[in-house]
């Protein structure tokens, strides 16, 4: 059986990866030229998603390569002098098994799973999909697949020719998030260095075997601003003006906007969509059920969606609609519990008051202050994040069923 993956980020890879494994034929189309190696922003694997990496043998990799950030120091206006926070007890109070990492690099280590099973091309992108399966595509001639996922984020191709413009789907959180690739000499290393005002929080970090550092940035803003997600010239006028006076530290921080080598900014912006699957077209990680950037735990629920993906239609053996259907299903509660975590988790970081920013601050050193236990229990209560740690994960074991032997893999890349 013949499967087409769009996007090679995180869902794709795993995706391809446990596919392969249960004997599909396999292509993934990935409209950049090559892997991203700017090391991206970092990301949250918590305990669900370190399980399926540990089947995949990448665990132990993923562990090295952590960002290795333990401590957390957090300014705040009126404040003496910092709070100063050991996130690993905090983290510990969060998950039973939890890795920070950078997107690209975990990107990286997923497709070094699969690539000897999967067929990648890079530099390409899907224009056309028929209800039959004919896939056309921008470079490569068409060809026909049994199946075709989405797994191409946010702004999904997929998702925009099979059930229409994204603006139908989306539901704005009224905050933005930004990541600037900065030097390394503004940050130390294992730290988290940050400022926190109402409806704006600054900080910068960097990890073990990065040359530079990355600068965060979170603002609220009721109201959805007006850009294009490809204008950076537009989107950097936004958050300067967003974080303008807010510290000279963070000013400095701002300055290398003009020459910054990677940047990122974004809504944060959750899909509502009934459905994840149209015909023999479903769709995977954000590029179905984002539940917000920075804020609902996506990463965990990518790498979980694609494993529960893989599994059922393996298990369907083939049959795609039976395969859809059980997929929704069982992921229709880690989605739901994740949207409504990223909800909560948005108002906490981006506190609205004076007395709200106080709350938070002290809560969090409270958490560390705390027994285990104990901590655990009012991270809970407050931020509910044990969510992200107790989403569903069905089994599925590797020769459950054998749709038909995979190809030898072939991989293009954009001249």
């Amino acid at each position: 059986m013949r499967a087409l993956i769009s996007g090679a980020s995180i869902a794709g890879p795993v995706l391809a990866y446990w596919l392969a494994r249960y004997g599909f034929t396999v292509t993934v189309v990935e409209r950049a030229p090559a892997l991203r190696k700017a090391g991206g922003h970092a990301v949250d694997l918590f305990q669900p998603a370190m399980a399926i990496s540990e089947r995949m043998g990448v665990a132990h990799t993923i562990d090295a390569r952590s960002t290795g950030t333990r401590r957390l120091v957090m300014f705040w206006p009126g404040a003496k002098r910092p709070v100063s926070v050991d996130l690993t007890k905090v983290t510990q109070a969060a998950s039973d098994r939890h890795v920070e990492i950078m997107r690209d690099d975990l990107s990286e280590i997923y497709y070094d799973a699969s690539r000897n099973d999967v067929e990648y091309v890079f530099g390409d992108s899907i224009t056309a999909i028929s209800d039959g399966g004919q896939v056309s595509f921008e470079g490569m001639p068409s060809r026909r697949f049994d199946v075709v996922i989405g797994a191409d984020g946010l702004h999904s191709t997929v998702r925009r020719l099979v059930f229409g413009e994204e603006h139908r789907f989306t539901r704005f959180l009224g905050a933005y998030v930004a990541v600037v690739s900065v030097p390394r000499t503004l940050s130390r290393a294992g730290e988290f260095r940050g400022h926190l005002d109402v409806d704006r929080l600054a900080g910068v970090y960097t990890t073990r075997h990065l040359d530079d550092a990355r600068a965060l940035f979170m603002f609220r803003h009721e109201q959805a601003l007006e850009y294009h997600y490809r204008d950076v010239a537009r989107q950097q006028q936004l958050l300067r003006k967003a974080f303008q006076g807010m510290h000279p530290e963070v000013d400095r921080w701002l300055a290398e906007l003009d020459r910054t080598p990677a940047f990122y900014y974004d809504s944060i912006t959750q899909l509502r969509m009934d459905s994840w699957s149209r015909g023999r077209v479903a769709l995977v990680g954000d590029a179905g059920y984002c539940p917000g950037p920075a804020v609902g735990g996506s990463t965990s629920l990518a790498v979980v969606g694609a494993y529960v993906l893989a599994g059922e239609l393996a298990s369907a053996r083939g049959d795609y609609e039976r395969a859809f259907a059980a997929y929704e299903r069982k992921m229709a509660e880690n989605v739901r519990r994740c949207r409504s975590f990223a909800v909560r988790s948005a108002r906490k970081l981006l506190p609205r008051s004076r007395p709200g920013i106080w709350a938070a601050v002290h809560a969090t050193r409270l958490i560390t202050a705390l027994p285990p236990r104990w901590g655990r229990l009012l991270l809970n209560a407050s931020a509910g994040v044990r969510t992200l740690d107790t989403m569903a994960v069905a089994n599925y074991p590797a020769a459950e069923a054998q749709p038909e032997p995979a190809t030898p893999a072939r991989h293009q890349e954009s001249p």
